[in-house]
């Protein structure tokens, strides 16, 4: 049986390897934010967070399931339960391997001709300048859900 809690102030440590252990974005890991999957036994195998920017807009991010669990619907737990905390409208950043695993959760990929909020927009330019280095052929991908 898998239980959603709010990360506790010594959950920290566990937050910050779940996300370095899955190489996303370290930056803004406050633990207020998160939502953690536990086991039975109170293990922490799953993190995720809704982060709010300055305009306001909630982003879904550092969603992390320990390797031992993946593949067992936990992500889908975790990322059902933000969505319900939060509410629409909700945008989030990913590997363009990932588009039609956050489509099923209603997530569709904002145009890249399409305006971006501010904070997006430097993202995919930040994205865009390192994929030049990158041999992966993978893009940075923006999405958003509407409800």
């Amino acid at each position: 049986m898998i239980r959603i809690r709010a990360a506790r102030r010594d959950d920290q440590p566990a937050i910050r390897r779940l996300v370095r252990g899955a190489h996303l974005n370290p930056l803004s890991l406050d633990r207020r934010r998160f939502r953690l999957a536990v086991d039975d036994g109170g293990q922490i195998i799953a993190c995720g967070q809704v982060r709010r920017h300055r305009d306001g807009l909630g982003e879904l991010a550092s969603i992390v399931v320990a390797e031992a669990w993946r593949g067992q619907g936990v992500a889908r737990v975790v990322i059902e339960h933000l969505m319900a905390e939060a509410g629409p409208p909700l945008w989030l950043t990913c590997r363009s391997g990932l588009i039609n695993f956050y489509a099923r959760f209603g997530f569709r990929e904002v145009d890249p001709a399409d305006p971006l909020p501010a904070y997006f927009r430097c993202v995919r330019r930040v994205a865009e300048a390192l994929r030049s280095l990158s041999r992966h052929g993978e893009r940075l991908a923006v999405m958003r859900w509407l409800a």
